[in-house]
């Protein structure tokens, strides 16, 4: 079996942080988060990267991170924008969001050749969470076993804002039952909540499992992604047609109703470490520094 590819969603401009966060260090050697989610998919067994990104940062994006890779390990760029959309569809008048996470891994279909897991680019995942979800896409499996890595909420939380978290419910074979997309999640002393209307707030328990957006498919999942985005555009957008977006979350609750594919839920341990907001960055520096210094990983990572 073909290595399997990872797909890096890094098109966002990050409005909350406050510019292009996943070009921005995390370290005095000047590696950005990117860098070390790549550094650790090499190492986990990953043998293609591709970068989903707006064309118009592409030379951005090669000066920050393409050309030092190039030596390293395959690398290829996807391009998302608002005007790739299924025939018979068009841009709504006054939309700029993007389209969402679901639609960005569908602009790279015509790059991913085989086995893939998605990610976002400005979240630092850990080792062992690429050594999960590479272990999984490499063994033989049928074209309908699909898996995500799974994290304790408490270890995904930042004291500067809210955040955008994937709630999960897995059976007690470990397969996931249900995600439901919570948007603003916000620490609250030592507990969590959530909220629709910034107003009324509702407890997460700590210890529940969410997605961070570390997802493993077969290339065979991407065969049903076009039907979902014109369902999507069909009978969801028109109703929020400013803000409505199309998530991966829902191409995998969807898989599960219609018994058209399974998650395994592989639980991480790890603390999530990014930059949802530009006061997250501090803290991202120091735990990279501490990494570093109990020798997980080099000084410079690609040298």
């Amino acid at each position: 079996m073909n290595k399997p590819t990872l797909v890096i969603m890094a098109a966002g401009m990050g409005s909350r942080f406050g510019g292009m966060k996943q070009i921005t260090p995390v370290d005095a050697q000047g590696h950005i988060i990117m860098d070390y989610s790549i550094y650790d998919a090499i190492r986990a067994g990953f043998g293609r990267v591709v970068c989903v990104i707006k064309k118009e940062f592409e030379e951005d994006f090669e000066a920050a991170i393409g050309a030092r890779l190039r030596d390293h390990v395959e690398l290829v760029y996807a391009y998302q924008s608002l005007d790739q959309l299924p025939e018979g569809f068009e841009i709504p008048e006054g939309r700029v969001k993007p389209w969402g996470t679901a639609h960005a891994v569908w602009c790279a279909r015509h790059v991913i050749q085989g086995p893939f897991a998605v990610l976002n680019a400005d979240d630092f995942y850990g080792q062992e969470a690429f050594v999960a979800i590479s272990s999984f896409l490499s063994e033989d499996r049928a074209a309908t076993e699909h898996a995500m890595v799974g994290y304790r909420l408490e270890n995904t939380l930042t004291e500067n804002g809210s955040v955008a978290r994937g709630v999960c419910c897995a059976d007690e074979k470990g397969f996931l039952k249900d995600i439901v997309e919570r948007t603003k999640i916000v620490k609250q002393g030592d507990k969590a909540a959530y909220t629709e209307d910034g107003e009324t707030f509702v407890e997460l328990p700590m210890d529940s499992i969410v997605s961070m957006n570390l997802w493993g498919f077969r290339r065979e999942a991407l065969d049903g992604f076009e039907a979902k985005f014109r369902d999507f555009l069909t009978n969801t957008m028109p109703s929020n047609p400013l803000k409505a977006e199309f998530f991966l979350p829902k191409i995998v609750s969807d898989m599960i109703e219609e018994n058209t594919g399974t998650i395994r839920v592989l639980s991480s341990d790890a603390r999530w470490h990014g930059v949802t907001y530009k006061e997250d960055l501090p803290s991202v520096v120091a735990a990279v520094q501490a990494m570093k210094d109990a020798g997980k990983y080099p000084e410079y990572l690609w040298r």
